[in-house]
């Protein structure tokens, strides 16, 4: 049980603490993607809602390597009607706010070919694993 809180202690890697209680300094409001995170033998898995976002509102990227990076710009463009005189009685759906997430990967992880598609509002992520290099050899060599 102690290995699977150490993996998913090790994926986990948030924003500083700063940075998720006050606002960013250009006002923009941030807020976190709900995540659950699969560990298979093969990859690790990344589930995200990300609803009334598309693909094109998403990015994931890798930063220093290590570091798995998932933003969206938090837009949403509102269905205007062709016809004369439509207009909005009430909107209650807020705009997506602009979202991201960090998450430290472990070593091992074949970043050159992490997968993402965005499906119904489910954006899924793969992380595919490496194995390990093998333990280095050790040589005994005789002193004469």
């Amino acid at each position: 049980m102690s290995s699977v809180v150490d993996v998913v202690s090790q994926l986990l890697f948030p924003e500083s603490i700063e940075r998720l209680v006050s606002p960013s300094r250009s006002n923009e409001s941030r807020g976190t993607i709900p995540v659950d995170i699969l560990d298979t033998p093969k990859e690790y898995i990344f589930y995200m809602d990300v609803p009334g976002l598309s693909k094109s509102d998403i990015q994931v990227s890798v930063e220093d390597e290590k570091t798995l990076v998932i933003r969206s710009n938090g837009k949403r463009k509102r269905e205007e009607s062709e016809e004369e005189g439509c207009k909005y009685v009430r909107l209650e759906r807020n705009p997506p706010l602009k979202l991201m997430r960090k998450f430290k990967l472990p070593d091992y992880c074949n970043v050159s070919a992490i997968t993402a598609k965005c499906e119904n509002g489910v954006l899924t992520v793969v992380v595919e694993k490496m194995p390990p290099p093998s333990k280095a050899k050790t040589v005994k060599v005789a002193v004469s």
